[in-house]
């Protein structure tokens, strides 16, 4: 067994070895491209420093984790983004091999958390369990597919939610904001910080304008087109919610990802999440014809999130739990 660094820089087989696992992990979930797991392997979405390692057996690559280290805040987590076997080599110590190894990683870069998600059910969370790690969180993937909308339904959907937001007025881009966005979407993405943690030892995100320059900076390597949707008061034209789904434009299977919702709390009350979201997600399909599902996330305690995506039709495709591990 030996540890190899992964560095886009020297990829070798390395990147192709583990996006060769990657694929061979059977995920319902919406799939990446080479592009987009590559980009993942040394930067987070928002320019968070990583880093990757593969094991080799027998001059194979056999597996792989990667680590991002959070700078901005949360300086004491290490995020295990990837931890991946190839299921041919299951059960041979791998996988507690690799979790050594991101610890000391992690403990090396003055982490003392470890931060990962599996799956509810099956070997990943008995492995998790097994390991130590304390269960923090629990999520759920919904998936909406835009074959089966009626549009109609959903235009009036959109219409009755609009009613109680008659004072907003709605903006759109595609693609990354201009510099005279930056301020505004910091400022919305704060609102995220609203929806509780669980029980994971974290501090909400600090949003700044150099940090929303660098998630649109990271999307675009990832080959990831951002359609973004944001509401602002009619009044004072001050922004007040947004929304934003992510197409990689290098995969053809037909998913997009559904990603940052947001209201600020001043502006709460007036539907402004469905208005945004119901609105994003047709405008998504009248441009992108071939997407035909959109997947997103949500912690189960966001109540008021899940009865908008139950609205447009978001049905549940799996459950997964964050995990946390002192190091």
């Amino acid at each position: 067994m030996h540890f190899e660094r992964l560095r886009l820089s020297d990829p070798g087989d390395r990147v192709t070895g583990l996006y060769a696992i990657h694929q061979a992990v059977d995920d319902p979930g919406a799939p990446m491209s080479p592009r987009h797991f590559s980009s993942m392997l040394e930067s987070g979405w928002t320019g968070e420093p990583g880093e990757s390692w593969v094991v080799r057996v027998d001059g194979e690559i056999a597996g792989g984790y990667t680590l991002y280290y959070p700078r901005e805040d949360n300086t004491h987590i290490a995020n295990l983004v990837f931890l991946l076997v190839h299921p041919d080599r299951h059960r041979r110590g791998l996988g507690g091999a690799l979790l050594d190894h991101a610890i000391g990683r992690a403990r090396n870069e003055g982490r003392s958390l470890l931060i990962g998600e599996t799956p509810t059910g099956g070997p990943g969370a008995a492995f998790a369990k097994a390991k130590g790690f304390a269960k923090a969180t629990a999520e759920a993937r919904r998936v909406l597919d835009l074959r089966t909308v009626d549009w109609a339904s959903f235009e009036l959907m959109r219409a009755d939610a609009a009613r109680h937001a008659r004072g907003y007025a709605l903006e759109r881009w595609v693609g990354p904001a201009s510099d005279e966005l930056l301020d505004d979407l910091a400022l919305l993405a704060a609102s995220m910080n609203d929806e509780p943690l669980g029980d994971l030892e974290m501090e909400g995100h600090r949003w700044t304008a150099e940090r929303m320059r660098a998630g649109d900076e990271e999307a675009a390597r990832a080959g990831l087109t951002a359609y973004t949707m944001i509401a602002r008061h009619a009044d004072g034209g001050e922004p007040a919610g947004f929304t934003r789904i992510l197409v990689d434009a290098e995969e053809h299977r037909g998913w997009a990802r559904q990603v940052d919702t947001g209201v600020l709390r001043a502006h709460r009350g007036h539907r402004l999440g469905a208005v945004l979201k119901l609105a994003n997600a047709a405008w998504l399909h009248a441009c992108e014809p071939a997407v035909e599902r959109i997947i997103t996330w949500n912690a189960d305690y966001n109540a008021y999130m899940l009865r908008i995506n139950e609205l447009m039709g978001f049905r549940l495709l799996d459950t997964w739990n964050a995990w946390q591990l002192r190091v």
